[in-house]
């Protein structure tokens, strides 16, 4: 079922398959790494601005290449006694 949508999709679109499953995966994988440096960083606004807006990874580059690059996560150790 989900094969057959996809394959008529791609017809619709004059695209292969294997081109449209790259394109998810390399958007899926640029996104999940911006929103946990964004999340680690609490950077809400760019949070919620990755999370609605779709750029096939273009927006979560530049984040993560010019924005995040000049913040550090700081981690406090506490230690037990």
């Amino acid at each position: 079922m989900f094969m057959e949508s996809l394959n008529n999709l791609a017809s619709i679109l004059g695209v292969n398959v294997f081109l449209i499953v790259g394109v998810v995966i390399w958007t899926l994988a640029w996104k999940g790494v911006a929103l946990w440096r964004a999340a680690r960083l609490n950077h809400r606004n760019w949070f919620i601005t990755l999370i609605i807006i779709n750029t096939l990874g273009i927006l979560e580059i530049i984040y993560l290449f010019f924005v995040a690059r000049r913040y550090k996560v700081l981690v406090e150790v506490i230690e037990e006694k």
